[in-house]
């Protein structure tokens, strides 16, 4: 006798009659098996990948931009990955109102909670244009409860500048 029926035979005396697979749906069901196991695999990597992504980060860079129009903030990784942001607009300035210092202290508050919420604590800032939000936007961020390691003001200064326009001539 095979080996399969020795098993089903044991089967049968056990009380339960086993059903008759062929070696070909025998095949066939262990491949689901294998499938299950794979798909089970699969899930519980892609849970742990969550669990990676919801990792707290401590420190990171906050990118303040002070436009003449227009304040943004965003807070990224030591990577440069972007954590949070806000703008003036997303905040619900509109027009005029989006170039003040009181809309850059509300969008900087905003990024920081954000941030914050993912568990970051430290900051260095980082400062880009000469708006009206500069100084308030850095405020902000200290009053959400953010540790400032640094402040650098990274504004483009032109070394020589646009050809200037012609000679007025009366």
């Amino acid at each position: 006798m095979s080996e399969e029926a020795i098993k089903q035979d044991g089967a049968g005396a056990a009380g339960a009659p086993a059903p008759a697979l062929s070696e070909a749906a025998a095949v066939l069901a262990s491949g689901d098996a294998d499938a299950k196991a794979a798909a089970d695999a699969k899930a519980l990597a892609d849970a742990k990948a969550r669990k990676v992504r919801a990792k707290s980060i401590p420190a990171g860079i906050a990118f303040v931009r002070a436009s003449f129009n227009n304040t943004t903030v965003s807070i990224t990784d030591a990577r440069g990955g972007v954590i949070a942001w806000s703008s003036a607009g997303r905040a619900g300035f509109k027009g005029s109102r989006k170039c003040t210092a009181f809309a850059a202290t509300m969008v900087a508050q905003d990024a920081a909670r954000q941030a914050s919420s993912q568990g970051m604590h430290e900051v260095e800032i980082r400062i880009q244009g000469a708006g009206a939000g500069r100084e308030s936007a850095v405020r902000a961020i200290q009053s959400a409860g953010m540790q400032v390691s640094l402040i650098k003001d990274c504004t483009p200064i032109p070394h020589n500048g646009c050809r200037p326009r012609k000679r007025r001539r009366v």
